[in-house]
């Protein structure tokens, strides 16, 4: 099922993959119009940390931190009480630390935001990176197929209460039929026609991904390093109209 509230720019979730604030600004607030948000990651927080957040944050753009937590559930619990006061709109956990700690994340990014009379931000689980084939799996000692492992990750994650899970487009299809349909499904790995796949392994197109039931496509270097990153955006968004 697509979930047919959410406008096609709106989809697109802009990965400013970068450890320079300033170059991140820049994109931020030139993509505003045209996307539906942007995601921080584990480097451009690790240089930068509230303060850089808050910058960026400063431009009106939604924030998909994506920071993929994972340690014992009291230390995510608290991570969480830490980060939710920044407002993102999103926040990642590897759904791979299990069923207590993906409920301490909910409850605890529910708890703090009741206290501030915020909105809470989305909780989702990251469940085999998109960098990650059957190879890599059977050098970690998970011998099933990586889209039998999403899946039991992604029940896992629905049941500890998650709003969704990180999971390729190679997944999308297994698990609209596995999850509930307000589960939310965010897809990286996206490269539009005629882009190079880079590091990732199991990739879509954002017409294909969105078709199968994608709710938010994570894009990065398609747009962040094109000549021109607007028109680049708005090429994809006009694909995702068709």
């Amino acid at each position: 099922m697509v979930h047919m509230d959410i406008a096609p720019h709106k989809r697109i979730l802009c990965a400013l993959d970068t450890t320079d604030q300033e170059q991140a600004l820049s994109l931020a607030r030139d993509l505003s119009p045209y996307v539906g948000g942007v995601k921080l990651g584990l480097e451009f927080f690790c240089a930068h940390g509230p303060d850089g957040f808050a910058r960026i944050a400063d431009c009106g753009m939604p924030i998909f931190l994506d920071l993929k937590l994972h340690d014992i559930p009291n230390t995510i619990a608290k991570a969480i009480k830490s980060l939710s006061p920044l407002q993102p709109f999103m926040m990642t956990i590897h759904a791979g630390g299990g069923p207590a700690m993906m409920k301490a994340a909910i409850d605890a990014a529910q708890e703090a935001t009741d206290k501030a009379n915020l909105k809470r931000a989305m909780v989702v689980g990251v469940t085999v990176l998109t960098s990650m084939d059957q190879t890599d799996l059977d050098a970690i000692g998970i011998h099933r197929p990586p889209a039998q492992q999403v899946e039991i990750l992604a029940r896992a994650a629905q049941e500890a209460g998650l709003d969704g899970v990180v999971c390729s487009s190679h997944e999308i299809t297994r698990l609209r039929k596995a999850c509930d349909n307000d589960f939310r499904l965010i897809v990286p790995g996206i490269r539009p026609k005629g882009s190079d796949k880079g590091d990732q392994k199991r990739i879509k197109t954002p017409a294909e991904a969105v078709k199968l039931g994608a709710d938010y496509l994570v894009i990065g270097r398609p747009i962040t390093m094109a000549a021109d990153p607007v028109a680049a955006a708005q090429r994809i968004a006009t694909e995702l109209t068709l």
